[in-house]
């Protein structure tokens, strides 16, 4: 099965890849000649992942899916949620997004959080929608070289180590990503059309 994944960020490309079987071909934007930039206009990960892979079947013709991810932070009332990417303004970068939210979580006792990823596959004209759900806590300084985003500030539940820290098989094991891809994987195993 020939598959496009609706991302241009190497990182999930990359853990993604991990995740798959290969029995899926996984394809990339940069494989089907695609260098649009495609607006995340929507106020939820769901609507955001749609946006995206919707963008590419109708334009590309490919069965396709796309996610978008969020941290949400308990005492901030779910935010930087959906703005998750572009939480800190322009420039959009990492560092930013993780020095304002450290700001802003400064000297908080409830530093609960979680990540979320909404995956959304268009699928022979169907559309199916899986999410993945990573608890957790901010940490108050960085911890590990690995990873991306947000990853150095994130401890997952029942864990001493932030994502940044562990290796990508053990990070895919439990993250939102990880967990939302399996039940991608495990739909697709099952599909028949």
């Amino acid at each position: 099965m020939k598959l496009v994944f609706a991302t241009n960020n190497p990182n999930k490309l990359k853990e993604v890849k991990e995740i798959l079987p290969n029995t899926i071909e996984l394809l990339s934007l940069k494989d089907i000649q695609c260098f649009d930039e495609i607006e995340e206009t929507e106020t939820t990960l769901e609507g955001n992942a749609q946006l995206k892979a919707d963008y590419i079947t109708q334009k590309f013709g490919y069965n396709c899916f796309a996610d978008d991810t969020g941290l949400e932070v308990e005492i901030l009332k779910g935010k930087p949620g959906v703005y998750s990417a572009r939480f800190a303004g322009k420039p959009c970068n990492s560092e930013n997004n993780i020095q304002k939210l450290l700001a802003k979580l400064k000297n908080k006792t409830n530093r609960k959080a979680q990540f979320r990823t909404a995956i959304s596959l268009n699928l022979n004209e169907e559309k199916f929608l899986f999410e993945g759900i990573c608890k957790g806590e901010i940490l108050t300084k960085k911890q590990g070289e690995k990873g991306f985003g947000y990853d150095p500030i994130f401890k997952p539940e029942n864990h001493t180590a932030s994502f940044a820290e562990m290796s990508s098989v053990e990070k895919n094991s439990i993250s939102h990503r990880g967990i939302a891809i399996e039940k991608l994987v495990a739909f697709l195993s099952e599909y028949k059309k």
